[in-house]
């Protein structure tokens, strides 16, 4: 008789667990982690002071509802309140978009290097990922609604994307929507969005108030700094962020992580520093990489992504050579990408480390 034993749902063995960048390179090395788009400035003063004296409450549940967080959220961003949702880092949001609107049976779409966590979302919920092609490492509205079938539920949009660093403009955002039917749900991942200083960039406030089909996520993650307290939020509709809500846990934001959250989101002349940082160096990095031969895509987050292809030279290897003097970049193989790089812009002395290892890496 065939031994019986539980079986999981269709997908999930298909999913190939996601893996963050390294945050180690060996001992007795100081370490300069740029491999996962943290701000080099930590989080804000005030965020860290606010979490003094949690430690006598920590027998309490946390506000169900973050109350509190979603109030200081709407007031920073001239939002509704009651069009709000928080979560476990703007990663759970995601999934719980995919738990809510996709199954067996239907499609959900990315940009083909889009972040990862839209094909596990999918996989996990028995959907099928489905990728359409890029140009220049840039988001192709035409190729996205070109791969659109009557099993479209879901498309995820990374903007600006991550690993590449591009970013596609509002009235491109806008034409994308407009090409979508209905039912499909267009999520606009702005996980960067603090970081962009173009004129022709929006996150989706505009397109998310006036519309019932799309919903825009971000993160504490990035430019406030607390990547160690898993924090995301969302705007949606109505429809939408009530079901959300009827499926996300009931304490599923921490205590810690609303507390911090409050104080980090008020705090924007911290996120102008933040700002003004990521901008001095952003251009400095492409000239300094672009002089060595890499090909490096304009970015507009706070990271650029490095093709050793025209170098003559190898991406693993030249990881390799960064991680022995200390310097952790990512390697993005698992994005399509297996000539380059990603790096997170870091401090004063981490960038100007990279720019010299590199160039001994090259010469």
């Amino acid at each position: 008789m065939t031994a019986l034993i539980p079986t999981p749902k269709s997908g999930i063995l298909e999913i190939t667990p996601y893996v963050g960048g390294k945050s180690k390179a060996g001992d007795n090395k100081k370490v300069a982690k740029l491999s996962s788009n943290e701000t080099p400035l930590g989080a804000s003063p005030k965020a860290q002071d606010a979490l003094n004296g949690l430690g006598a409450e920590l027998q309490l549940y946390p506000d169900g509802g973050f109350s509190a967080l979603i109030e200081a959220i709407a007031d920073v961003h001239d939002l509704p309140a009651t069009n709000l949702i928080c979560g476990n880092g703007s990663d759970e949001i995601l999934s719980l978009i995919a738990n809510a609107y996709a199954g067996p049976g239907d499609e959900v779409l990315y940009s083909q290097h889009g972040f990862l966590v839209y094909e596990l979302a999918a996989l996990a919920n028995g959907a099928t990922p489905v990728q359409a092609p890029e140009k220049d490492l840039t988001t192709d509205v035409d190729a996205l609604l070109a791969a659109v079938t009557d099993k479209t539920k879901i498309l995820f949009l990374a903007n600006p994307n991550n690993p590449t660093g591009t970013y596609i403009s509002t009235d491109e955002v806008k034409r994308l929507h407009a090409g979508l039917p209905g039912n499909v749900l267009l999520v606009l991942d702005a996980a960067y969005a603090e970081y962009v200083a173009r004129e022709d960039y929006e996150a989706g406030v505009e397109l998310v108030r006036e519309n019932d089909n799309v919903i825009m996520t971000r993160t504490f993650s990035k430019i406030y700094g607390l990547a160690a307290l898993r924090l995301g939020w969302a705007y949606g509709p109505d429809a939408v962020i009530d079901v959300l809500h009827r499926i996300r846990g009931p304490f599923n934001v921490n205590a810690a992580a609303q507390i911090a959250g409050i104080a980090a989101v008020k705090d924007q002349a911290f996120i102008d520093e933040a700002r003004a940082h990521n901008a001095k160096w952003m251009p400095i990095l492409l000239q300094s990489l672009r002089g060595m031969g890499l090909k490096v895509p304009e970015s507009v987050g706070n990271f650029l992504l490095m093709d050793f292809a025209e170098t003559g030279k190898d991406a693993v290897e030249a990881d390799k050579f960064l991680m022995e003097r200390g310097l952790i970049l990512r390697n993005v193989a698992s994005y399509g990408l297996p000539t380059c790089l990603r790096m997170s812009i870091g401090t004063d002395e981490d960038n100007r480390n990279v720019i010299d290892a590199l160039r001994e890496f090259l010469e």
